[in-house]
């Protein structure tokens, strides 16, 4: 029965080699949709976040014969994907926001002025300017303070 012994050993190895080739093809599918399902992960998990360098200014006092008065908020993208800043809409006709135009690029900065008038506006004042984004959740929300000295009467 020695011929039968390579017959069997043929059997083995080639019940093996089947094995190995089959297992190789299934772990090939499985790392394949693994790095399938990392690279979908990280399209979508690139996205813009928006932080400002504060969120509240403080004019003080300001007088209302001086006529109007502006600061520069500073918006740094943070993110990985460009920060589009969409509007910025303010409490009163008094406060004019101007956005930056074109989009923010990851590590960048851009300037939204803020000009208050206070004609007509005399004591304390709370300003509110909310900004809207390509970045989901809340709209973050500015503020404007200070108080006018009115114009004297004569």
């Amino acid at each position: 029965r020695r011929g039968d012994k390579p017959s069997a050993y043929l059997c083995i190895f080639t019940l093996l080699y089947c094995y190995n080739v089959i297992t190789v093809y299934i772990m090939k599918r499985y790392i394949f949709s693994i790095l399938t399902a990392l690279v979908a992960i990280a399209a979508f998990a690139a996205a813009p976040v928006i932080s400002f360098d504060s969120t509240t200014y403080d004019f003080g006092n300001i007088k209302e014969a001086a006529g109007p008065v502006s600061h520069d908020f500073v918006i740094t993208n943070t993110g990985d994907a460009p920060l589009i800043i969409i509007s910025a809409t303010t409490s009163c006709g008094c406060t004019t926001p101007e956005i930056p135009k074109e989009p923010i690029k990851p590590g960048a900065s851009a300037k939204l002025k803020v000009t208050f008038d206070p004609l007509g506006r005399p004591g304390e004042f709370t300003k509110n300017i909310k900004v809207k984004t390509n970045v989901k959740g809340n709209r973050p929300t500015l503020k404007l303070k200070g108080c006018v000295i009115p114009k004297s009467s004569k």
